[in-house]
């Protein structure tokens, strides 16, 4: 696993500008909020999960975050069908901060778009470069 500052940037992952995630997972995909993103927003105490069965866009919201700090919309990274969400976060908001790879992913989508949508994001590289440049800007 890579790191840029002490924010943890996985292999074999794709990332949004909205400091999202993809794991693709043969014909689904797992979402959920980049470690960077969970530091931007720092300790989240609410999040809103899209429904079961919901058609999302990519670049369009699939819920809510509240943090301390900030409040408002998270993007999909990608199109689709919610298949699943992880229903802990309502309980256990603390996991997308505590774990956000693992225990802390948001939803699983089943792609309409994939192969297309996944040139919008980017790999590992190009995600530890925009958190530097990011960086700089703070």
């Amino acid at each position: 696993m890579a790191s840029v500052e002490d924010f943890k940037v996985p292999e074999g992952l794709y990332y949004s500008k909205g400091n999202m995630y993809v794991k693709v997972e043969d014909d689904i995909v797992v979402v959920g909020l980049t470690d960077y993103g969970q530091h931007l927003a720092k300790k989240i105490v609410f999040v809103e999960l899209p429904l079961v069965g919901d058609e999302v866009s990519q670049d369009e919201p699939i819920g809510t975050i509240e943090s301390g700090k900030w409040s408002g919309p998270i993007e999909s990274p990608i199109s689709g069908e919610v298949i699943e969400v992880n229903d802990r976060l309502e309980d256990e908001p603390s996991l997308l901060n505590e774990d956000p790879y693992g225990e802390g992913w948001k939803a699983k989508i089943r792609p309409s778009n994939l192969e297309e949508e996944l040139k919008n994001l980017m790999n590992k590289d190009q995600y530890i470069e925009f958190i530097r440049e990011d960086l700089k800007k703070r």
